[in-house]
């Protein structure tokens, strides 16, 4: 039994480990019987199999259904499985992409609204909407535009400035 906890109490220490050293193991066994071991042998993996297989010993003895070879075979089996769930819980997170990151340069054919007036040769303000959030910023148009007038984004100099005209209905 107590060789069933000390494995089990060593995967959880494994396990602590991999938070702290991260892709360990990774790419050691890069091209190793052709790549079939690829992502199968990171840290969290093993500690996951080592983990299991002892405590799934444990248990296994310490109910009493069978002896210390039948509870090695159930600790394996159990190890196999947190192994295989581990992996795949790795690849899903590994795969997990976020969207786009808007850029100010999506601002370019944009529509707004004026919410400071913008003199002629000023500055002024608008409110645009980019990636569906709203975005104030600092605007310039060729002609004094009044609050509340329509404007469309002819240019973005700089992440808080556009170069806009008014919409012509």
């Amino acid at each position: 039994m107590a060789w069933f906890l000390g494995l089990g109490i060593t995967g959880v220490v494994l396990l602590a480990l991999s938070l702290v050293f991260d892709g360990l193991l990774e790419g050691v066994f890069d091209g190793v019987l052709d790549g079939v071991l690829e992502g199968w042998l990171s840290l969290p993996v093993v500690a996951g199999f080592v983990a299991m297989t002892g405590f799934g010993g444990a248990i296994a003895l310490g109910t009493g259904w069978t002896g210390p070879a039948g509870a090695a075979g159930v600790g394996a089996v159990a190890g196999v499985g947190a192994g295989w769930l581990t992996y795949r819980f790795g690849r899903a997170l590994m795969r997990d992409r976020t969207a786009v990151t808007p850029r100010t340069d999506d601002l370019l054919g944009t529509s707004g609204k004026v919410v400071t007036a913008i003199p002629a040769d000023g500055y002024g303000e608008v409110l645009l909407r980019l990636a569906g959030q709203p975005l104030k910023c600092a605007a310039r148009s060729t002609v004094p535009l009044a609050r509340g007038a329509e404007v469309w984004v002819e240019a973005v100099p700089t992440g808080t400035s556009v170069l806009v005209r008014p919409v012509d209905r």
